[in-house]
């Protein structure tokens, strides 16, 4: 749904009825995530993709009849067909569960106001039942609020489903959610697609150098608010750095002990000099972040975590460290090196090998979380950059 959010949010301001169907479940290799959405109105001008054009005209005409007939929710499934070449279906041989429902805008004003939430850049969540006899049910949290559509704009069943979106939202993780079960507040199973506009994703640079540069236009392509930071006034610019959403002149250690982070951070550090890296380092690794990588040679990696054990971090904790940072993709320049460091971080958050995909086998697209079969990260490990 999100995919769309921009023009969901004019549709429903013009109180425009249309179609809305969405990816609920993925079963193999499919191109686009669960969340992912395709609209339809009373016109016919369609919106989104789910299925990067396999299955689109399918999708288009059972919204076309969902809008036509006001037909109550249904799920439609589209695979690959072995018997038809041609038939509808994904010829990268997954299976996709999509959720069609009709959607009036007058009716359901909340939807409305978390996607104007979600597209100004504010922290929103739609909760979307997509299983269960309150299917096509919605419920938007924003604020300190949550507001629901039939079953779900009353309580109890509306509070338990708030609860939980609220939850996701804290997180920044859009998901499938099982709820209900429980004779005193819902008795039916539910399974509600939880999606979620969060703020953008930090990412941390420390050491303004070219490869910070060229990292920042990288982090920021992927989707990152990307801030850097480094005690050298004359290096940290804007002028320098004009990717970077901000320019920090600080000690790095000192900015990063009282700056916001999650789960979602990723702290990169380019400075490869231990005034810098050690007192930082020993911050970032005992922080509840994504990734942390340090650059430089393999010398400087074995002597950085000398000094590192020196100063009390863990085995653990030392674990945590991508070091020398980067894929190994033969990167010399720094553009090539930021494109090292985002590919290592990609992999990372998605527990992902690295490897070719014509050296592994199974899906490609692994349901999230999924780990790969693949040798666990030692220190010193990765061929890196720089």
């Amino acid at each position: 749904m999100l995919n769309i959010a921009d023009t969901l949010r004019r549709w429903c301001r013009e109180e425009r009825p249309f179609a809305l169907a969405t990816v609920v479940d993925v079963t193999g290799s499919a191109p686009l995530p669960v969340g992912t959405s395709v609209a339809v109105d009373e016109d016919g001008n369609a919106v989104g993709s789910i299925s990067g054009g396999c299955v689109e005209g399918a999708v288009y005409e059972r919204c076309q009849q969902v809008l036509q007939e006001q037909d109550a929710p249904r799920r439609a499934r589209f695979g690959y067909s072995d018997d038809d070449a041609f038939a509808v279906g994904l010829t990268c041989g997954g299976v996709l569960d999509v959720l069609i429902q009709r959607i009036d805008p007058a009716a359901r004003p909340h939807l409305g106001a978390a996607l104007t939430e979600a597209v100004e850049g504010r922290p929103a969540a739609v909760a979307q039942v997509v299983d269960g006899s309150f299917i096509g049910a919605t419920l938007s949290v924003h604020g300190d609020s949550w507001t629901g559509d039939g079953v779900l704009g009353d309580e109890p069943v509306g509070r338990i489903v708030g609860d939980r979106a609220a939850a996701q939202l804290r997180s920044g993780r859009s998901g499938l959610v099982s709820l209900g079960g429980d004779a005193d507040t819902c008795p039916e199973r539910l399974t509600v697609l939880v999606h979620v506009a969060a703020t953008r994703p930090r990412m941390l640079i420390f050491g303004a150098i070219d490869f910070a540069a060229a990292l920042a236009q990288a982090g920021r392509f992927l989707g990152y608010h990307v801030t850097v930071c480094d005690a050298r006034p004359v290096f940290a610019t804007q002028a320098r750095l004009p990717h970077a959403d901000e320019v920090v002149v600080d000690w790095p250690h000192r900015y990063l002990a009282q700056t916001a982070v999650d789960a979602r951070t990723a702290i990169c550090v380019l400075t490869h000099d231990a005034k810098f890296d050690i007192p930082l380092l020993h911050v970032a690794l005992d922080l509840p972040v994504g990734y942390i990588g340090a650059m430089g040679s393999r010398r400087t990696h074995d002597e950085r975590l000398l000094r590192l054990r020196e100063v009390g971090v863990t085995p653990e904790q030392l674990a945590r460290l991508r070091s020398p940072i980067g894929l190994d993709l033969g990167a010399r320049t720094p553009e090539e090196t930021a494109i090292s460091i985002t590919a290592e971080i990609i992999a990372h958050a998605g527990r992902a090998s690295g490897l070719p995909l014509g050296l592994g086998h199974g899906p490609i697209h692994r349901v999230s979380g999924a780990v790969p079969k693949t040798a666990p990260h030692r220190e010193g490990t990765l061929t890196g950059t720089c």
